[in-house]
Protein backbone atom coordinates (compact mmCIF):
# COMPACT_ATOMS: atom_id res chain seq x y z
CA UNK A 1 0.00 0.00 0.00
CA UNK A 2 1.32 3.41 -0.98
CA UNK A 3 0.33 6.71 0.61
CA UNK A 4 -0.44 9.53 -1.82
CA UNK A 5 -1.27 13.18 -1.17
CA UNK A 6 -2.96 15.56 -3.59
CA UNK A 7 -3.31 19.24 -2.75
CA UNK A 8 -6.45 20.74 -4.34
CA UNK A 9 -6.00 24.03 -6.12
CA UNK A 10 -9.22 25.89 -5.47
CA UNK A 11 -12.38 24.72 -3.70
CA UNK A 12 -12.90 20.97 -3.39
CA UNK A 13 -15.04 18.76 -1.18
CA UNK A 14 -14.56 15.00 -1.12
CA UNK A 15 -17.84 14.70 0.77
CA UNK A 16 -19.62 16.45 -2.11
CA UNK A 17 -17.95 14.04 -4.54
CA UNK A 18 -19.22 11.07 -2.55
CA UNK A 19 -22.76 12.43 -2.45
CA UNK A 20 -22.61 12.87 -6.21
CA UNK A 21 -21.39 9.30 -6.75
CA UNK A 22 -24.25 7.91 -4.69
CA UNK A 23 -26.68 9.46 -7.18
CA UNK A 24 -24.67 8.66 -10.31
CA UNK A 25 -26.12 5.42 -11.64
CA UNK A 26 -23.09 4.24 -13.69
CA UNK A 27 -20.88 4.34 -10.59
CA UNK A 28 -23.11 2.01 -8.59
CA UNK A 29 -21.51 3.59 -5.52
CA UNK A 30 -22.90 2.78 -2.09
CA UNK A 31 -21.21 4.20 0.98
CA UNK A 32 -21.29 1.85 3.97
CA UNK A 33 -19.03 3.97 6.18
CA UNK A 34 -19.48 7.21 8.05
CA UNK A 35 -19.13 9.19 4.83
CA UNK A 36 -15.47 10.05 5.29
CA UNK A 37 -13.80 7.34 3.19
CA UNK A 38 -14.16 7.01 -0.56
CA UNK A 39 -13.48 3.42 -1.64
CA UNK A 40 -12.36 2.87 -5.22
CA UNK A 41 -11.31 -0.08 -7.39
CA UNK A 42 -10.54 0.39 -11.06
CA UNK A 43 -8.38 -0.68 -14.02
CA UNK A 44 -5.18 1.33 -14.13
CA UNK A 45 -4.40 3.47 -17.15
CA UNK A 46 -1.63 1.02 -18.09
CA UNK A 47 -4.29 -1.47 -19.24
CA UNK A 48 -2.71 -4.34 -17.32
CA UNK A 49 -3.23 -3.78 -13.60
CA UNK A 50 -5.95 -2.85 -11.12
CA UNK A 51 -5.84 -0.16 -8.46
CA UNK A 52 -7.60 -0.15 -5.12
CA UNK A 53 -7.65 3.02 -3.05
CA UNK A 54 -9.17 4.46 0.09
CA UNK A 55 -9.41 8.23 -0.12
CA UNK A 56 -9.91 10.79 2.64
CA UNK A 57 -9.72 14.55 2.91
CA UNK A 58 -8.00 16.37 5.73
CA UNK A 59 -9.63 19.35 7.33
CA UNK A 60 -8.78 22.55 5.47
CA UNK A 61 -7.84 25.92 6.83
CA UNK A 62 -10.05 28.94 6.29
CA UNK A 63 -10.18 29.74 2.59
CA UNK A 64 -8.43 26.58 1.41
CA UNK A 65 -9.46 22.98 0.80
CA UNK A 66 -7.86 20.24 2.86
CA UNK A 67 -5.41 17.89 1.21
CA UNK A 68 -6.69 14.66 -0.30
CA UNK A 69 -4.93 11.62 1.09
CA UNK A 70 -5.12 8.16 -0.47
CA UNK A 71 -3.78 4.75 0.40
CA UNK A 72 -3.47 2.98 -2.93
CA UNK A 73 -2.42 -0.52 -3.98
CA UNK A 74 -1.58 -1.67 -7.49
CA UNK A 75 -2.58 -5.29 -8.17
CA UNK A 76 -0.94 -7.06 -11.08
CA UNK A 77 -1.31 -10.43 -12.73
CA UNK A 78 -4.24 -12.75 -13.33
CA UNK A 79 -7.09 -13.51 -10.97
CA UNK A 80 -6.71 -16.40 -8.59
CA UNK A 81 -9.40 -19.01 -7.95
CA UNK A 82 -11.17 -16.72 -5.46
CA UNK A 83 -11.21 -13.79 -7.85
CA UNK A 84 -8.58 -11.87 -5.93
CA UNK A 85 -5.70 -10.15 -7.64
CA UNK A 86 -2.13 -11.36 -7.56
CA UNK A 87 0.20 -9.96 -4.87
CA UNK A 88 0.37 -6.17 -5.09
CA UNK A 89 3.25 -4.37 -6.72
CA UNK A 90 3.78 -1.42 -4.44
CA UNK A 91 6.26 0.42 -6.64
CA UNK A 92 4.43 -0.11 -9.92
CA UNK A 93 3.66 3.30 -11.41
CA UNK A 94 3.00 5.29 -8.23
CA UNK A 95 3.10 8.59 -10.11
CA UNK A 96 0.72 7.21 -12.73
CA UNK A 97 -1.73 6.07 -10.06
CA UNK A 98 -1.58 9.47 -8.39
CA UNK A 99 -2.26 11.16 -11.73
CA UNK A 100 -5.20 8.87 -12.44
CA UNK A 101 -6.73 9.47 -9.01
CA UNK A 102 -6.33 13.21 -9.47
CA UNK A 103 -8.05 13.02 -12.84
CA UNK A 104 -10.93 10.94 -11.50
CA UNK A 105 -11.66 13.61 -8.88
CA UNK A 106 -10.85 16.55 -11.23
CA UNK A 107 -7.97 17.47 -8.94
CA UNK A 108 -5.59 17.65 -11.88
CA UNK A 109 -7.24 20.96 -12.81
CA UNK A 110 -6.50 24.27 -11.13
CA UNK A 111 -9.92 25.38 -9.90
CA UNK A 112 -8.74 28.54 -8.19
CA UNK A 113 -10.58 30.76 -10.67
CA UNK A 114 -13.78 28.73 -10.75
CA UNK A 115 -15.57 30.83 -8.08
CA UNK A 116 -14.94 33.96 -10.16
CA UNK A 117 -17.42 32.75 -12.76
CA UNK A 118 -20.12 33.60 -10.23
CA UNK A 119 -19.24 37.30 -10.39
CA UNK A 120 -20.76 37.78 -13.84
CA UNK A 121 -23.32 34.98 -14.08
CA UNK A 122 -26.12 34.68 -11.49
CA UNK A 123 -26.95 31.17 -12.67
CA UNK A 124 -23.42 29.97 -12.02
CA UNK A 125 -23.38 31.83 -8.70
CA UNK A 126 -26.49 29.94 -7.62
CA UNK A 127 -25.02 26.60 -8.68
CA UNK A 128 -21.71 27.14 -6.89
CA UNK A 129 -23.59 28.13 -3.73
CA UNK A 130 -25.83 25.05 -3.97
CA UNK A 131 -22.95 22.61 -4.54
CA UNK A 132 -19.91 23.99 -2.72
CA UNK A 133 -16.70 22.20 -3.58
CA UNK A 134 -18.29 19.82 -6.09
CA UNK A 135 -16.12 19.06 -9.10
CA UNK A 136 -16.87 16.49 -11.79
CA UNK A 137 -16.25 12.94 -10.59
CA UNK A 138 -15.12 11.16 -13.71
CA UNK A 139 -15.24 7.61 -14.93
CA UNK A 140 -12.03 5.89 -13.94
CA UNK A 141 -10.71 6.17 -17.51
CA UNK A 142 -11.80 6.93 -21.07
CA UNK A 143 -11.74 3.14 -21.57
CA UNK A 144 -14.33 2.55 -18.86
CA UNK A 145 -16.43 5.50 -20.06
CA UNK A 146 -16.42 4.04 -23.59
CA UNK A 147 -17.42 0.62 -22.24
CA UNK A 148 -20.30 2.23 -20.35
CA UNK A 149 -21.43 4.04 -23.50
CA UNK A 150 -21.60 0.75 -25.40
CA UNK A 151 -23.27 -1.19 -22.60
CA UNK A 152 -25.86 1.52 -21.99
CA UNK A 153 -26.78 2.33 -25.56
CA UNK A 154 -30.59 2.46 -25.85
CA UNK A 155 -31.33 0.71 -22.56
CA UNK A 156 -32.25 2.11 -19.15
CA UNK A 157 -29.37 3.25 -16.99
CA UNK A 158 -30.29 0.99 -14.10
CA UNK A 159 -30.25 -1.99 -16.45
CA UNK A 160 -26.91 -0.94 -17.92
CA UNK A 161 -25.45 -0.41 -14.44
CA UNK A 162 -26.52 -3.91 -13.40
CA UNK A 163 -24.87 -5.44 -16.48
CA UNK A 164 -21.68 -3.46 -15.91
CA UNK A 165 -21.62 -4.56 -12.25
CA UNK A 166 -22.02 -8.22 -13.27
CA UNK A 167 -19.13 -7.92 -15.73
CA UNK A 168 -16.98 -6.54 -12.93
CA UNK A 169 -18.07 -9.24 -10.50
CA UNK A 170 -17.45 -12.11 -12.90
CA UNK A 171 -14.37 -10.87 -14.76
CA UNK A 172 -12.76 -8.07 -12.77
CA UNK A 173 -10.41 -8.25 -9.80
CA UNK A 174 -11.92 -8.44 -6.33
CA UNK A 175 -10.04 -6.32 -3.83
CA UNK A 176 -10.43 -5.28 -0.22
CA UNK A 177 -10.63 -1.54 0.40
CA UNK A 178 -10.91 -0.26 3.97
CA UNK A 179 -12.51 -3.51 5.08
CA UNK A 180 -14.95 -3.89 2.18
CA UNK A 181 -14.83 -6.09 -0.92
CA UNK A 182 -15.06 -4.29 -4.25
CA UNK A 183 -15.01 -5.60 -7.82
CA UNK A 184 -13.15 -3.52 -10.39
CA UNK A 185 -14.21 -3.44 -14.01
CA UNK A 186 -11.98 -5.84 -15.99
CA UNK A 187 -8.84 -4.51 -17.61
CA UNK A 188 -8.73 -4.28 -21.42
CA UNK A 189 -6.61 -7.45 -21.47
CA UNK A 190 -9.45 -9.37 -19.83
CA UNK A 191 -12.33 -7.65 -21.62
CA UNK A 192 -10.91 -8.37 -25.06
CA UNK A 193 -11.18 -12.09 -24.33
CA UNK A 194 -14.89 -12.17 -23.44
CA UNK A 195 -17.04 -14.10 -25.89
CA UNK A 196 -20.38 -13.66 -24.16
CA UNK A 197 -21.95 -11.26 -21.66
CA UNK A 198 -25.40 -12.15 -20.30
CA UNK A 199 -27.83 -9.35 -21.07
CA UNK A 200 -25.83 -7.95 -23.99
CA UNK A 201 -26.34 -8.77 -27.68
CA UNK A 202 -23.36 -10.09 -29.60
CA UNK A 203 -22.88 -6.78 -31.42
CA UNK A 204 -22.27 -4.98 -28.12
CA UNK A 205 -19.91 -7.69 -26.89
CA UNK A 206 -17.93 -7.38 -30.12
CA UNK A 207 -17.78 -3.61 -29.68
CA UNK A 208 -16.49 -4.05 -26.13
CA UNK A 209 -13.73 -6.33 -27.39
CA UNK A 210 -12.78 -3.79 -30.06
CA UNK A 211 -12.78 -0.96 -27.52
CA UNK A 212 -10.45 -3.02 -25.34
CA UNK A 213 -8.10 -3.36 -28.30
CA UNK A 214 -8.36 0.39 -28.91
CA UNK A 215 -7.47 1.09 -25.27
CA UNK A 216 -4.42 -1.16 -25.46
CA UNK A 217 -3.38 0.59 -28.68
CA UNK A 218 -3.48 4.00 -26.95
CA UNK A 219 -6.57 5.29 -28.75
CA UNK A 220 -8.30 5.99 -25.42
CA UNK A 221 -5.35 7.58 -23.65
CA UNK A 222 -6.63 10.44 -21.48
CA UNK A 223 -3.58 12.68 -21.81
CA UNK A 224 -3.55 12.26 -25.58
CA UNK A 225 -7.25 13.09 -25.87
CA UNK A 226 -6.96 16.20 -23.72
CA UNK A 227 -3.91 17.43 -25.63
CA UNK A 228 -5.83 17.38 -28.92
CA UNK A 229 -8.09 20.23 -30.08
CA UNK A 230 -11.58 19.39 -28.84
CA UNK A 231 -13.11 18.83 -32.27
CA UNK A 232 -10.20 16.61 -33.30
CA UNK A 233 -10.53 14.55 -30.13
CA UNK A 234 -14.27 14.11 -30.67
CA UNK A 235 -13.75 13.15 -34.31
CA UNK A 236 -11.13 10.59 -33.25
CA UNK A 237 -13.45 9.07 -30.67
CA UNK A 238 -16.28 8.80 -33.20
CA UNK A 239 -14.11 6.46 -35.27
CA UNK A 240 -14.27 3.86 -32.48
CA UNK A 241 -16.88 1.07 -32.66
CA UNK A 242 -20.25 2.03 -31.22
CA UNK A 243 -19.22 5.59 -30.39
CA UNK A 244 -21.44 8.37 -31.74
CA UNK A 245 -21.49 12.12 -31.03
CA UNK A 246 -23.13 11.82 -27.59
CA UNK A 247 -20.79 9.05 -26.45
CA UNK A 248 -17.72 10.85 -27.78
CA UNK A 249 -18.54 13.87 -25.61
CA UNK A 250 -19.12 11.59 -22.62
CA UNK A 251 -15.73 9.94 -23.08
CA UNK A 252 -13.84 13.21 -23.50
CA UNK A 253 -15.57 15.05 -20.66
CA UNK A 254 -16.28 12.35 -18.10
CA UNK A 255 -13.68 9.79 -19.14
CA UNK A 256 -10.63 11.89 -19.98
CA UNK A 257 -11.72 14.60 -17.55
CA UNK A 258 -11.53 17.53 -19.98
CA UNK A 259 -12.64 20.55 -17.95
CA UNK A 260 -13.70 22.88 -20.76
CA UNK A 261 -16.07 21.20 -23.23
CA UNK A 262 -19.70 22.14 -23.80
CA UNK A 263 -21.80 19.02 -24.53
CA UNK A 264 -23.66 19.82 -27.75
CA UNK A 265 -25.52 16.50 -27.79
CA UNK A 266 -26.83 16.28 -24.22
CA UNK A 267 -30.48 17.22 -24.48
CA UNK A 268 -31.20 17.07 -20.78
CA UNK A 269 -28.43 19.56 -20.10
CA UNK A 270 -29.85 21.84 -22.77
CA UNK A 271 -33.28 21.66 -21.13
CA UNK A 272 -31.71 22.54 -17.79
CA UNK A 273 -29.92 25.51 -19.35
CA UNK A 274 -33.11 26.72 -21.00
CA UNK A 275 -34.87 26.65 -17.65
CA UNK A 276 -32.00 28.26 -15.75
CA UNK A 277 -31.51 31.08 -18.26
CA UNK A 278 -35.24 31.52 -18.93
CA UNK A 279 -34.94 30.83 -22.64
CA UNK A 280 -37.95 30.39 -24.87
CA UNK A 281 -38.27 28.63 -28.18
CA UNK A 282 -36.36 28.42 -30.45
CA UNK A 283 -33.33 29.31 -28.29
CA UNK A 284 -34.09 26.50 -25.84
CA UNK A 285 -33.20 23.90 -28.47
CA UNK A 286 -30.53 25.85 -30.35
CA UNK A 287 -27.23 24.14 -29.49
CA UNK A 288 -25.26 26.99 -31.05
CA UNK A 289 -27.06 29.56 -28.90
CA UNK A 290 -26.53 27.45 -25.79
CA UNK A 291 -22.86 26.95 -26.64
CA UNK A 292 -22.54 30.73 -26.86
CA UNK A 293 -23.86 31.06 -23.33
CA UNK A 294 -21.40 28.41 -22.18
CA UNK A 295 -18.50 30.43 -23.58
CA UNK A 296 -18.80 32.59 -20.48
CA UNK A 297 -18.03 29.52 -18.35
CA UNK A 298 -14.58 28.98 -19.89
CA UNK A 299 -12.23 27.43 -18.91
CA UNK A 300 -14.67 25.35 -16.82
CA UNK A 301 -17.50 24.62 -19.25
CA UNK A 302 -17.58 20.94 -18.31
CA UNK A 303 -17.80 21.80 -14.62
CA UNK A 304 -20.75 24.17 -14.92
CA UNK A 305 -22.53 21.72 -17.21
CA UNK A 306 -22.18 19.04 -14.53
CA UNK A 307 -23.68 21.30 -11.86
CA UNK A 308 -26.63 22.14 -14.10
CA UNK A 309 -27.25 18.49 -14.85
CA UNK A 310 -26.89 17.55 -11.17
CA UNK A 311 -29.51 20.08 -10.13
CA UNK A 312 -31.89 18.86 -12.82
CA UNK A 313 -31.51 15.23 -11.73
CA UNK A 314 -32.09 16.16 -8.09
CA UNK A 315 -35.28 18.01 -8.98
CA UNK A 316 -36.50 15.11 -11.11
CA UNK A 317 -35.92 12.59 -8.31
CA UNK A 318 -34.61 9.01 -8.28
CA UNK A 319 -36.87 7.84 -11.13
CA UNK A 320 -35.05 10.12 -13.57
CA UNK A 321 -31.74 8.44 -12.84
CA UNK A 322 -33.04 5.16 -14.19
CA UNK A 323 -33.82 6.49 -17.65
CA UNK A 324 -32.06 5.64 -20.86
CA UNK A 325 -28.44 6.74 -21.20
CA UNK A 326 -29.48 8.92 -24.13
Amino acid sequence: MTALVIAPRGPFSLAASMRFLEGFTPAGYRDASDGRVLRLAFPADDGHSTVSAEVRQAGGSEGSAGSVQANATVHTGDLDKDGMGAPPAESNGVSAVRAQLARILSLDVDGSDFPRLAEKDPVVAELIAAYPGLRPVCFYSPYEAAAWAVIGHRIRMVQAAAIKARIAEHHGQRVVVAGQFLHAFPTPLILRGLSRVPGLPEVKVERLRLLADAALAGDLDAARLRAMPVEDALAHLRTLPGIGPFSAELILIRGAGHPDVFPRHERRLHASMAEAYDLGDPDASDARRLAGISDHWAPYRSWVALLLRTRREEKAGPAARGRSVR
